[in-house]
Parts: C-alpha cells; sequence; structure tokens
C-alpha cells in the first residue's frame, strides 16, 4: 500500500496522499495530515476546471518535501496538453504547498482552480477502530482563510488554512478563477497551521525550544549535520552503501520534539507509530550507539522520567515499569485508551537497564548511569517482583486491563503471535524465551553498573548470583531434548509453548543459551524453516500458525534478523551472522535502501525480489537501524575497556567496508574489513 502512496514527515508531524498529492477521507490507513496523533487534514482534493489530474511524475528526494507534476485527464488524454499543475509542498510542524498553474498554449486562458478541504480531526486509534467523534466541528470562513475547529471540553485542535492569491472561500475548500497569459503561469501559496491548544488557550508547542515550526531549510541543515557527524562508509558493496545512507536520513526525519522534555527524539515509524515507544527507542538506541551516541542520552532519560511509580491497572502501570508507548490525542486525553503513557510491555524494563549500561561502555559517560541509578535499580527490582507474576523466578506478562490493555507484551505484541506447534494459543500469564535472556542480561549488566559506579558490591554479588541461577533454571526449564531448540515460551502451568521461531536468536543476543547448545540453535535459526533466503522468519514453516504474510507469525522483520546476526557473531557464528547481513543488504536494495517495517517470508527462491507487506511501516526506527548494526556485526566492533576491538569478519564476496572515525570513549578509530575474496584480489596485485 505504501508504495501507491506519498509521504512526508518532520518527526512527528506527517502527510500521507495518494501520488496527485491528494487526500481523500479514509478510515482504513491514515491518509491525511497529523501532529501529536490528530488528523489536521482528511481532505485536500485538487481539481482544475473540475477535473482531477494525473501525476506525471513526483520527486520525493527529500524526506520533508514533495514536488508532483501533474496534468488533467487519465494518460490517454493527455499527450497534448496545453496545461499542467506543479504541486511543491514541504512539512516543518506544518505544512506548505505552492499551486503553479502553467499555461502551455499561444493564447490567453482562464482556469477554475480549486482545493476541496476538510478536518475530520480523528485521532489515530479511531482510525485503526473507525469511531465517532464525540466532539463538535465547525469551519469559519475568513478572507482568503479557512479556519476548521475541534472540540470536546478542553480538547481543543484547529486547522488554519491561509492563500497567499485571492480566493472564494466556502466552507469546503478554496477556488481560485484565473486568467494566464499565454506561456504564463499563476500561483498561491498554501498554509496549513496545526494548532494544539493547552488548557491555558495556548498551543503548548509554542513553550518547547522550537516551538513546533521550522522551515525546509532548517531541517534540511538539521537532517544533513545529522548524517556530517556520523562515520564515513566507504564499501564495495552498493546495497551496503545505500542502505547506510537511506538509514542515516531516515533516523534524521523521524527525530521529533518532546513536549515533555524539549529534547528531541525518535519517533518509531510512519504512519502508526509516530511517537515515543520504550522497546522500539530502546533497540533503535543500540542500533545507532556507535553511530549517533548522542541520540541515546534523550531517549535513556525520557524513559526514566516517565518510569512507573504506582499501581494503575488501566494503564498496566506498576513501580520501576518502564512505558510502552505515549500518545498526546483525543482517545488518551479522555482515558478511552491507556496510553497516556501506556506501560504494557514486559521487555521494555530490562532493555532499559541494558542500554544504559551498553551507552557507559561505549561512551565512558559514568555520570548518567549515577544519575540514573535510582530508576535502573527499580527496573531491576520490577523483574524480579511485579514481573515475576508466578513467583518462578522468570519474567511474565499478563494485563490488568483485558479492556484496551495488550494482551501480548512482547515485541511480536499481536493477538496470535504465541502459539503451540500446532496454532492453538496458551493461557495467561506468558513466559516468553526471549524476556528471561534480556532479564538475564540486565542483571548482568546492573551488577556491572552497581560495582563499578554505584559502589555497591554486595548489590552486584546478589544480581551475578540471580543471573548465574536464572540461566541454569532457563536452559533446564525450557529447552525441548526432542526438538533441540528452546520453547517460545512457558504458559501458565509451566508447559512448553513450543512453535519454534527467530525469538530463539534474541537468546544468543542475550547470553542465556548454553554453550553446548548454540550451534544447534544457530542452525535453526539457519535452517529452511525460519531461514526464508531474505531473512529469518518470525515463525517457521509448518508450524500451525505460520503464514508468510502474517505480521508475527512467518514475515521477516529486519530488525528481528538484526539482533540474531549480533547474537550469532556473540557466539562465534561469524559465517552464519554474516549471511544474515547478506540477505538483509540484498533485500534493502529491492527497498531502494529503505528496510520496511516487515517484509513477506516467501522462500528466496520463490521469488526474485522480497515481496512487500501490505501496511508495514515505512520508514520506521529500528528498520532505519538495522543496517547500522549489521556494520558492527561486520566489522566485529566491540567496546573493550578504553579501547575499541575490531574484528572483521566479511562476507564471501562483499569485498571492502571501511568505517572512519567511530566515535566513543576512546576518542574516533577507523575500521576496515575485506571479504576473502577482496583480500585474495590484494594480494594477486
Amino acid at each position: 500500500m505504501m508504495k501507491q502512496l506519498v509521504s512526508i514527515l518532520d518527526g512527528n508531524t506527517f502527510l500521507v496522499s495518494d501520488r496527485r498529492g491528494d487526500i481523500e477521507p479514509s478510515y482504513d490507513f491514515p491518509t491525511g495530515l497529523f501532529s501529536f496523533d490528530t488528523r489536521f487534514l482528511s481532505t485536500w482534493l485538487l481539481t482544475l476546471d473540475g477535473e482531477r489530474l494525473h501525476a506525471l511524475s513526483i520527486d520525493d528526494a527529500k524526506s520533508f518535501r514533495t514536488r508532483f507534476f501533474l496534468v488533467p485527464g487519465e494518460p490517454t488524454h493527455y499527450l497534448d496538453a496545453k496545461v499542467s499543475v506543479i504541486r511543491s509542498r514541504a512539512i516543518g510542524g506544518s505544512l506548505g504547498e505552492e499551486l503553479t498553474v502553467l499555461n502551455h498554449s499561444e493564447r490567453e486562458m482562464r482556469f477554475t482552480v480549486r482545493m476541496d478541504m476538510g478536518s475530520d480531526f480523528a485521532d489515530l486509534f479511531e482510525i485503526k477502530h473507525q469511531r465517532r467523534k464525540k466532539g463538535a466541528a465547525t469551519a469559519v470562513v475568513g478572507e482568503n482563510e479557512l479556519r476548521l475547529i475541534y472540540r470536546r471540553e478542553a480538547f481543543h485542535r484547529e486547522a488554519v488554512i491561509t492563500s497567499t492569491a485571492p480566493a472564494q472561500v466556502d466552507q469546503g475548500g478554496m477556488t481560485w478563477s484565473v486568467l494566464i497569459g499565454p506561456h504564463q503561469e499563476w500561483s498561491t501559496r498554501l498554509h496549513v497551521a496545526t494548532m494544539i491548544y493547552g488548557a491555558r488557550g495556548e498551543d503548548f508547542r509554542a513553550t518547547t525550544p522550537l516551538g513546533g515550526i521550522r522551515s525546509p531549510e532548517a531541517i534540511q541543515i538539521e537532517q544533513q549535520q545529522l548524517v556530517d557527524r556520523a562515520p564515513k562508509l566507504g564499501c564495495d558493496c552498493e546495497p551496503l552503501a545505500g542502505a547506510y545512507h537511506q538509514s542515516l536520513n531516515d533516523l534524521g526525519a523521524l527525530r521529533y520534539e518532546s513536549i515533555a522534555l524539549g529534547v528531541r527524539l525518535l519517533a518509531a515509524g510512519l504512519p502508526w507509530f509516530m511517537t515515543l515507544f520504550g522497546r522500539d527507542s530502546i533497540l533503535t538506541s543500540l542500533q545507532v550507539l556507535p553511530f549517533l551516541p548522542e541520540l541515546v542520552p534523550p531517549t535513556i532519560k525520557m524513559l526514566a522520567g516517565l518510569q512507573g511509580y504506582r499501581l494503575d491497572d488501566f494503564r498496566d502501570e506498576e513501580p520501576g515499569k518502564i512505558l510502552h508507548e505515549l500518545r498526546y490525542g483525543e482517545t488518551a486525553g479522555f482515558e478511552e485508551q491507556p496510553h497516556s503513557p501506556y506501560y504494557g510491555s514486559a521487555d521494555s524494563t530490562p532493555l532499559f537497564v541494558i542500554l544504559l549500561d551498553e551507552y557507559e561502555r561505549w561512551t565512558g559517560d559514568d555520570q548518567l548511569v549515577k544519575q540514573l541509578e535510582f530508576s535502573a535499580r527499580a527496573a531491576l527490582n520490577w523483574i524480579g517482583t511485579y514481573g515475576d507474576l508466578l513467583g518462578t523466578g522468570y519474567l511474565w506478562y499478563q494485563t490488568r486491563n483485558p479492556e484496551t490493555g495488550l494482551a501480548n507484551q512482547c515485541w511480536k505484541d499481536s493477538w496470535d503471535s504465541i502459539s503451540y506447534a500446532d496454532g492453538r494459543l496458551p493461557g495467561f500469564p506468558r513466559a516468553t524465551c526471549e524476556l528471561q535472556g534480556y532479564a538475564y542480561d540486565a542483571k548482568l549488566r546492573g551488577a556491572r553498573m552497581a560495582r563499578l559506579f554505584w559502589n555497591d558490591p554486595a548489590y552486584a554479588d546478589q544480581l551475578e548470583r540471580e543471573a548465574a541461577l536464572l540461566k541454569e533454571r532457563f536452559n533446564r526449564d525450557f529447552w525441548i531434548p526432542e526438538r533441540d531448540y528452546y520453547a517460545l515460551a512457558l504458559d501458565p502451568e509451566g508447559r512448553h509453548v513450543d512453535a519454534l521461531s527467530s525469538n530463539i536468536g534474541h537468546l544468543l543476543w542475550s547470553g542465556i543459551v548454553d554453550e553446548n547448545r548454540a550451534e544447534r540453535v544457530a542452525n535453526h535459526l539457519l535452517g529452511p524453516r525460519l531461514f526464508s533466503g531474505w531473512g529469518v522468519r518470525t515463525l517457521a514453516t509448518e508450524q500451525g500458525r505460520y503464514n508468510p504474510v502474517g505480521y508475527h507469525v512467518g514475515t521477516v522483520w529486519p530488525f528481528d534478523n538484526s539482533f540474531i546476526a549480533w547474537g550469532l557473531a556473540r557466539y562465534g557464528f561469524r559465517e552464519e551472522a554474516g549471511k544474515i547481513c547478506e540477505s538483509m543488504l540484498s533485500a534493502s536494495h529491492y527497498f531502494d535502501g529503505r528496510l520496511p517495517e516487515a517484509f513477506a517470508g516467501y522462500d528466496r527462491s520463490l521469488t526474485e525480489y522480497p515481496v512487500q507487506y501490505p501496511t508495514a511501516c515505512s520508514p520506521q526506527a529500528w528498520s532505519a537501524g538495522t543496517p547500522l548494526l549489521l556494520l558492527r556485526v561486520l566489522l566485529g566492533l566491540e567496546p573493550q575497556g578504553e579501547h575499541l576491538i575490531i574484528d572483521p569478519a566479511v562476507p564471501e564476496g562483499m569485498g571492502r567496508v571501511e568505517l572512519l572515525d567511530i566515535p566513543g570513549r576512546w576518542g574516533k578509530v577507523d575500521a576496515l574489513g575485506r571479504s576473502r575474496t577482496a583480500q585474495d584480489n590484494m594480494r594477486g596485485n
């Protein structure tokens, strides 16, 4: 679907239109102009003399602006078009669009230009679930201005649309009657201000350092500065070079200004997830840390600042728990959804501890570790108390809010993602395998921070003992001897949820797998049931719920594969890790360098290209971070004390991979790796 749509974005303000630049009301996909979870334009439809236009070409090279080159009629009718239209638009907290009508004839011509305008002020959750609005919408006509207003008690949003050229304005849009001389043109600049009012009657974005509004030039400069700060990549592998460049640009585009702290955060993904997510933000931070470490502290601090401190069943909040999702829209404001913020994830809390430690290992910034000692301790305490619902020493989940809370609170959070091999669904609570790996890793990292920075060796010893016991218990209880792999989860009775899934790859990344079982895990991950040739599937073929186009039950997720590759490399399976890197980079070539949220799990032998998943987010932060983590894996980058270990293992045929100015506590260093073929060629020369 996204291939048929055109999007521009600046942080969590974004616009999705069709290929003509038009927006038509939709309640099955979020087309329109959005900011902070509210749709400010649901209709934005251009006609010339009452006729829709057709796109000749679209310039969408920049994430924040695009141009549409249009003519009237369908393709068979425009061979001798006497008129064309250019729509140039840019976004930066608000929307600006310039309409230009060009008369290509040798005589003066009169045209009626019409833009239908409207807003349903839908909350993003209302689009997902097609709810009726409970407030009142009005349209106020002014001189060359149309003001669209929505109020529901204290909730107040407005879209203010202005035109630089004189227009006839009505409640449904603007009309221009224009007379254009031979080979001349007419234009007007439209501006759409998205007004988000707080309780005091002022746009609360005005209190942030950027005031919510930026020019395209400022956005361009900021994104280029981010790219310039990143290490410089030189390589022989064109897909790697393209994916790396695209990832840096997408990460720059996904940054938005937090209202709460006035810092720049990464939104999780367009169109559904343009906000802060605990799990997504942490995993993306781990991916980008070796390249752009300055992006990480704002996320850590924001998550710590919003850490749970009470029991709140509606929000799944518990003391010490790290949030899952933060929303600003109407349904969250009126508590029709619990996302203000919502804490329904069991993995964001241990991952928070992991990120804090990994950040210090790379940067040497021990002040942040000391500053957030209370938050890290609270997170570690949550793992062993509220997280251990059954008192078995494992991390379990079950929502406190069965009406609007998430049932599955692991990264595969769709309703049918956790199943037995035969397709049946287990009861609750559930203890998925990767959660135990995250908890194990968090305890070891917490022990390191306690010993080195919190001056608490006794606590460090305690955490290390707990981690050792967890690893021993896990390898006893989760291993399925007759199938030679770890169970996807334990059910409430402690029985194996025995589906074969990609989750076992995260176990390698965490380090909880016994050395004598690691090879068998690797063999499953690269075996034909899980590995499609384009990447590791979320669920193996022959499983009851396997579906190559099922969201978490057979698709390939790039971020998932990047952490699996990292885990394989950790246990010494460098060739296998390289195979995943190669498959992901090959797939990225078919997506113009931008890996989507997910793509279909069809076997590579069936398709000459990876098949799109119909509603995948793109760009998405942890997909944008995937090429970066793959680069870390290929070059074997690992911090050790004050030094960076570089141990390249570049797959056959990839040639030279050179990364310059890798930042960290060591200053800046360079890394160079070559595939065996490239090395042999150098020796021959």
